[in-house]
């Protein structure tokens, strides 16, 4: 930027020509005012200080040793009173008031005009002392820039405030065509289902006629069958009635053969008895008949009935199947209204907050132009990544390049509450490291503790073993200087996860079994992959991975054991379904992971709340818990949990079992903080929950 030189004096850098009156009377107040400076006192260059210079006389001639800071401060009041204003500090004070009196407040630069009569008295000031000239003008000047710099910044905003109103009212206008399109397309569906109904009630009516049918047909073939057997009976009678008549008719035959004949009685008693048995014989055989058949329908009539029994039977089958499927298409179409209805209300409830919180969209390519190592760069840095993540990633670039300005760190002091790995008085001096000279130091650090640790067999304090492995390494001297660097460099790189991780670790917002744990689960999936691949190719297919994968994590769902699949098919080694597992493991020299490990390492964070989640609604409405409700709670929540591994929680919960009750969220924050998973698979009732929750 060029040096803003001040404006000449007398004159307003911006309002001179919209004020001219106003500068006539600057002027003559220029005049007038250098004819006084020409004064004994004014030559001599003394600079009346009222009223420090009075009061200064008043306290050296009141002067008592022993008196109270109250009785001084009255006296000091006491002698303000008694010493007059100097004659041009009223002058130029008249003048002000004059010139801001003469001003119109209610045009659009009165605040201009303002400071231009500022300006002036302030000019005055300049040329009346020239012992302070040099620094009175210097001040002058950075404040004529600043204000320069301001109204130009100002301008540049104004076309950025016209685009967001543009944006916004582009947004309003497409919020509402998809209202308009949602309501012809709800007005469609509520046509259907008028439709479906109609056709519904039409299928009962028919349904109720066939019905009616069936019952006359019932009635009708009851009818006959009664006819019938009324039939049956009068031919049976009819039948006995013939053959008596036939016995008589024969009878009378006889008689009169015998009386022709004349033949012996005898015989003729004979022949009648014979006669009579055989009558016997034949009336009780009948009798059987009738018995056993008299309720017999005839053939030919019971094929007819049971055919059309069959035909009405197999029609009102295929009737109740259709109306079936219609039921079942109407309770699907109402379930689909009912989704459709809530969806809707989402979309409006969404529309509703996205038309309070509507803010464009940031143009993120313009961070290529001051991000070093231009657009490449930032395209590597921004791939994958939220609008927020991207600004901790603009945030993280801005405080690394700051950081590598500072010469020294200021000490945080020796006080018990300061860290022991901070503990400095003076300033210390930065070591300006990149950000892989933090990473290696680092994880040589995470490798000189966990041996000892193997060696000793005994968890250390993560910062104490930090401040001796510099002390170790670098020396007394040197390493508070490593100490604060090495901080500072993690405090700035949040999305750094080998630094954000120990950074959380050492000032104890994590607890480093965590670290390990993750560790662990990593190492177990390396394991299991490097035992499927029997080739030792560094390759599996996707179904042979994802297989490992739910062998290994045997808890995880299907639907994060497809995020991990979808996050490692950015490692395909060709256009075969095939995923090299070893690549997805690889860290670059500033210690940053691929997709796979960060989807891994989110979700063991997720699965973490969820559990602690689950862990909340079963306490209820508790507002402090105590070692009973936890457990209750967790082995209701988690049955496969163990006493050691309860134990363990319950003391996170309860900092080692040595508080009787706590709050509910203390102790939830603490389980936050710890390595807390699930053991087994969830209850039966808290899965339906949650999968209904979800």
């Amino acid at each position: 930027m060029a040096a803003h030189r001040p404006p000449p004096r007398g004159t307003a850098p911006e309002s001179a020509s919209e004020t001219p009156d106003c500068q006539t009377r600057v002027n003559s107040l220029k005049y007038i005012l250098s004819k006084k400076q020409k004064t004994p006192l004014s030559a001599r260059g003394h600079w009346s200080t009222w009223p420090a210079f009075g009061c200064g006389q008043t306290i050296l001639g009141n002067h008592k040793p022993c008196c109270a800071p109250e009785e001084r401060e009255s006296s000091n009041k006491q002698a303000l009173l008694t010493i007059p204003k100097p004659q041009y500090l009223e002058e130029l004070e008249s003048y002000l008031k004059k010139e801001l009196q003469s001003l119109d407040l209610t045009e659009k630069n009165a605040q201009e005009l303002k400071l231009q009569a500022y300006r002036e008295i302030f000019e005055f000031f300049i040329d009346s002392f020239k012992t302070y000239k040099p620094l009175l003008s210097a001040i002058k000047n950075e404040y004529e820039v600043t204000l320069a710099h301001q109204k130009k910044t100002i301008r540049s905003l104004e076309p950025l405030k016209a685009m967001v109103t543009t944006v916004s009212e582009e947004c309003t206008q497409r919020i509402l065509a998809l209202q308009e399109k949602q309501k012809d397309e709800i007005y469609l569906l509520k046509q259907e289902k008028q439709q479906l109904l109609k056709i519904i009630d039409n299928m009962k009516e028919e349904k109720s006629s066939l019905q009616t049918q069936v019952e006359y047909l019932q009635a009708s073939v009851a009818e006959e069958y009664t006819r019938y057997l009324n039939q049956h009976d009068a031919h049976k009678l009819l039948l006995a009635k013939l053959n008596e008549m036939h016995h008589e008719r024969l009878d009378m035959t006889r008689r009169q053969a015998q009386d022709v004949k004349g033949e012996d009685g005898v015989k003729l008693t004979l022949a009648l008895k014979v006669a009579r048995q055989d009558l016997t014989k034949a009336q009780v055989k009948l009798n059987k008949m009738l018995a056993d058949y008299g309720d017999v329908v005839p053939r030919r009539d019971f094929e007819s009935l049971e055919k059309k029994y069959s035909d009405l039977l197999q029609e009102m089958n295929i009737l109740r199947k259709d109306f079936d499927r219609l039921h079942e298409e109407y309770e699907t179409l109402l379930e689909i209204h009912r989704e459709t209805e809530q969806e809707r209300d989402n979309f409006c409830a969404e529309l509703q907050r996205v038309q309070q919180n509507c803010t464009p969209r940031p143009n993120w390519e313009k961070c290529s132009d001051v991000i070093p190592g231009g657009a490449e760069r930032w395209d590597n840095l921004a791939v994958g990544k939220t609008s927020e993540q991207l600004v901790d990633v603009l945030l993280e670039e801005i405080g690394t390049a700051a950081l590598k300005e500072i010469n020294v760190f200021p000490g945080w002091g020796k006080n018990d509450n300061v860290p022991v790995y901070l503990r400095h008085e003076g300033e210390v001096k930065n070591k300006k490291l990149t950000k892989k000279d933090v990473v290696n130091i680092l994880k040589d650090i995470w490798k000189e503790k966990i041996a000892l640790e193997q060696q000793t067999g005994k968890r250390s304090s993560l910062p104490k073993f930090f401040l001796s492995y510099l002390q170790k390494k670098f020396g007394d001297t040197a390493a508070m200087e490593w100490s604060y660097t090495l901080y500072e460099n993690m405090r700035l790189c949040p999305s750094n996860h080998v630094l954000s991780s120990f950074y959380n670790i050492l000032t104890g917002k994590v607890s480093e079994e965590q670290y390990h744990s993750q560790n662990e689960l990593i190492s177990s999936l390396q394991k299991e992959l490097a035992a499927c691949d029997g080739l030792n190719s560094g390759s599996l297919t996707s179904e042979e991975f994802s297989t490992a994968l739910g062998e290994t994590f045997p808890l995880k769902r299907k639907e994060s054991i497809q995020e991990l699949v979808d996050a490692s098919r950015c490692k395909l080694d060709s256009t075969e379904d095939t995923i090299n597992y070893i690549s997805l493991f690889e860290e670059d020299e500033e210690g940053n992971t691929t997709p796979f490990v960060a989807k891994l390492r989110s979700q063991y964070i997720r699965e973490k709340q969820e559990y602690l989640r689950q862990l909340k609604n079963k306490l209820g409405g508790l507002t402090e818990v105590n070692a009973d409700d936890l457990k209750a709670a967790f082995c209701s929540i988690d049955p496969d949990i163990d006493d050691q591994m309860l134990e363990t929680y319950l003391g996170l919960a309860l900092q080692a079992r040595g508080e009787g009750a706590v709050a509910v969220e203390t102790a939830l924050k603490r389980l936050l903080a710890g390595d807390v998973r699930r053991v087994g698979p969830a209850a039966r009732e808290g899965s339906t929950a949650s999968s209904e929750g979800e």
